[in-house]
């Protein structure tokens, strides 16, 4: 099974898509979004929430078993750690999500960031961003950069380029 999600503000359109796939495929119509690929979505008059609540308390059921087991840690315990906070975030903040609202414009705002040599093992400095459309955050990351840079400046010039690709 396969599906789909179709959205837009052309209800005629989208109706005649649904028709032309209705003729052309078995296919049923669940009506309103609410879960799909692992994202609850919840929509009401002021806008839509997304959240991967779900998703999280499943996470935490499996992982959560493998946190009563003992295991060697010796070789692996910063990654055990790091499993260990976020196991703890999920737990206290599963139905964490989004929401996107009409905020009665649809321009397109990029913010980007750098610490420059910010990790004390490699001198490599971090970058960061994120993207907005309409004041409804849509694309976020932050990344070590693949280089050394020279100077802060330069940190902060290869953070605006992965924000222009991201842009672009």
């Amino acid at each position: 099974m396969d599906d789909i999600v179709i959205t837009g503000n052309d209800e005629e359109g989208i109706s005649k898509l649904k028709a032309y796939l209705f003729k052309s495929f078995q296919t049923k119509d669940l009506e309103k979004l609410k879960y799909f690929l692992g994202i609850e979505v919840a929509q009401s008059y002021n806008g839509v929430v997304i959240s991967q609540k779900m998703y999280a308390l499943d996470i935490f059921e499996e992982i959560g078993m493998l946190y009563c087991k003992p295991i060697d840690k010796t070789h692996n315990a910063d990654h055990w750690d790091v499993a260990i906070r976020v196991l703890r975030y999920i737990k206290k903040a599963p139905s964490q999500g989004l929401i996107y609202e009409d905020k009665g414009h649809t321009q397109i705002i990029g913010y980007s960031d750098a610490d420059w040599a910010s990790s004390p093992f490699d001198r490599r400095s971090t970058s960061g961003y994120c993207i907005l459309i309409g004041d409804n955050l849509i694309s976020w990351k932050n990344k070590k950069q693949d280089v050394v840079t020279r100077s802060s400046a330069e940190a902060e010039y290869r953070a605006m380029a992965l924000t222009t690709c991201e842009l672009i």
